[in-house]
């Protein structure tokens, strides 16, 4: 005996009619709607065969107190997982600026290892303007080589009149002060350039220095000038020559 299409009830065991199944939905939020139902549409929607543990039909569900002891155990659980999440992100970010340090480091370091070996040739490039050789296309890739460790970062330092220090400058020859008094080291000559980079001093300056008064000594930035009658002190060789 076949069942009509839609029909609610199934055929038994020797073609006897069960009863229909009918499913009841207790759930206080609409699952369709999102809606809260009300205490009378719950209680329509109870069945008799409701599951076990299910409160009594027309009865409302039990409620959560703020004393039960499990809340207080959620709570903790969810104290130990922050300070977890946050101990691992303060984890992840030091790693992070730790490899971005190391990084910076290893490409410093090989900037540095690459124009020290240039620094012969800066040397070389020097003395022949010095000597007025550097022109036509080797003064063109001089100046090519010149802007390349430029701009790597390399620095030239040393400068005649400026103080002398011991962390920057190698004195070759120190002329001590005539009067006695208070007196600062200066730079009289510079015989070889430095240079640094990056906060790194890859050669001293070669120099020469003298004592001379802190009443003689020009301020940062002012151009030491000889007295009248006397040759100024020797250009140092970063300090441009006037054709004049």
């Amino acid at each position: 005996m076949s069942t009509p299409y839609g029909s609610d009830r199934r055929p038994g065991p020797e073609g006897e009619q069960e009863e229909p199944v009918r499913v009841r939905d207790r759930r206080r939020i609409d699952p369709l709607t999102g809606e809260v139902r009300s205490s009378a549409d719950v209680g329509s929607q109870q069945a008799a065969g409701a599951p076990a543990g299910a409160a009594p039909a027309g009865e409302p569900e039990p409620e959560i107190q703020l004393d039960d002891p499990r809340i207080a155990d959620l709570e903790k659980q969810l104290e130990e997982r922050t300070a977890d999440l946050q101990r691992v992100s303060a984890e992840y970010a030091n790693y992070r600026r730790r490899v971005d340090r190391d990084r910076e480091g290893v490409v410093v370091a090989a900037r540095v290892s690459f124009v020290s070996d240039l620094l012969t040739v800066l040397d070389d490039i020097e003395r022949a303007e010095q000597h007025g050789d550097l022109n036509g296309p080797f003064k063109s890739v001089a100046d090519k080589v010149v802007g390349v460790a430029t701009g790597l970062g390399l620095e030239a330092f040393g400068t005649t009149g400026e103080l002398f220090d011991p962390a920057m400058h190698e004195a070759v020859q120190h002329e001590p002060a005539d009067a006695p008094g208070r007196t600062v080291t200066v730079l009289t000559a510079v015989l070889r350039r430095g240079y640094r980079m990056a906060d790194r001093v890859l050669r001293p300056a070669m120099v020469t220095v003298a004592d001379r008064p802190e009443s003689e000594v020009p301020a940062a930035g002012e151009v030491p000038q000889a007295p009248a009658g006397e040759p100024g002190p020797a250009p140092s060789p970063d300090e441009p020559t006037n054709p004049a």
